[in-house]
Formats: C-alpha cells, sequence, structure tokens
C-alpha cells in the first residue's frame, strides 16, 4: 500500500546521509550550510559548532523541534537561575602559613646550630606554630628530630600523619620552604 499523503513519508535514511556528509565539508561550506537550514547569516568558525547545529536543525526541520512547552519552561528555567546569582565566596587557604617562634639554645642562627639542620629547617629550639581545623600545633625542632605533644619524630612528615592520618609532605603541610634557610 502506497501513502496518499507524501508530507507524512520521512525518508530517514536521506536524512541520516544529510547529517554524515556534514563530516567531510570545510568550515566554509559549513557556513553556507548553516544559512541555508537556519535562513540566517552564520557568524561561527567553529567547525564542530556548525557541523553539531547544522545536524540538530536539519533534524529538527523534518522531525520537528523542541515543543512551544520546552521552550517555555526553559526561559522559565534561566529567568530563575539569574535570580540565585550571588558573589563568589571570599578566598580562604586551607593551609595556614605557619609561625615559627625563634626560642632556645639553637633559636640564635649561629653557625654551629644551622649546619645541623636540613635545609630550609628552622634552628633546634625552634617552635613551628600553625592551626590546623581551630587546633594549634605546636612542633619543637630538636637537634635530631621534631617533638608534637611531647612524642618525638624524625621527621616533619610523620608529624603531618600523625596529626591528619594520611601522608603529607612535612615541609609543604608546615609551610616550610627553602627558601628560609639563608
Amino acid at each position: 500500500m502506497t501513502p496518499t499523503n507524501p508530507t507524512t513519508t520521512i525518508d530517514h535514511a536521506a536524512i541520516a546521509r544529510q547529517v554524515a556528509e556534514l563530516e567531510f565539508l570545510t568550515v566554509n561550506e559549513l557556513q553556507r550550510k548553516w544559512e541555508d537550514v537556519w535562513r540566517e547569516p552564520c557568524r561561527s568558525r567553529n567547525k564542530i559548532y556548525l557541523r553539531k547545529r547544522v545536524a540538530w536543525k536539519i533534524q529538527a526541520n523534518v522531525y520537528g523541534g523542541i515543543s512551544q512547552r520546552a521552550l517555555e519552561r526553559a526561559r522559565e528555567l534561566a529567568d530563575e537561575t539569574l535570580l540565585k546569582i550571588r558573589n563568589p565566596a571570599p578566598f580562604r587557604p586551607m593551609i595556614s602559613v605557619p609561625r615559627i617562634v625563634a626560642t632556645g639554645p639553637g633559636a640564635e642562627g649561629n653557625a654551629a646550630s644551622s649546619a645541623s639542620c636540613p635545609a630550609g629547617i628552622p634552628a633546634p629550639g625552634s617552635i613551628i606554630v600553625r592551626n590546623y581545623k581551630g587546633r594549634k600545633l605546636l612542633v619543637t625542632v630538636l637537634e635530631k628530630g621534631f617533638e608534637f605533644e611531647g612524642i618525638r619524630y624524625r621527621s616533619l612528615s610523620a608529624v603531618a600523619k600523625a596529626v591528619t592520618g594520611t601522608n603529607w609532605n612535612g615541609r609543604l603541610f608546615f609551610g616550610i620552604d627553602n627558601k628560609e634557610a639563608a
């Protein structure tokens, strides 16, 4: 039985071929195709964008585009989102900069005490102060290692792991940079 109304018969294969052919068009050809299907001048030169939008419009012209109800709902949602715009929250660094308090016998920074410390680590007797999750951390620098809450640790990384429960680079956690060793 042949259809009586040719406008109700859709050649799906022809539409699929038209869309597939877009893959091989140049930007200039895609712009011309845009003007054919959209009936307006093309302002874009982005090949991927043009290909997607022309393919959509070819299909929308045949199968139907977005319903009027969907367009109205999209406008409502867009208007609602405009009301929710607010300024971004102020920047707050996650890691506070430590304060190094120079106290104790090796804190003067003489050549003998600085020679026993790795580069960037404060002199023995210094106290590294850092706030972490509302808690004030006080780490004392020793000749060999560090002391935190009465327990000796071999490295700042070990102190950071004891505090956080996860592996950390101790210098990074406590904000100690090699440039400070001067």
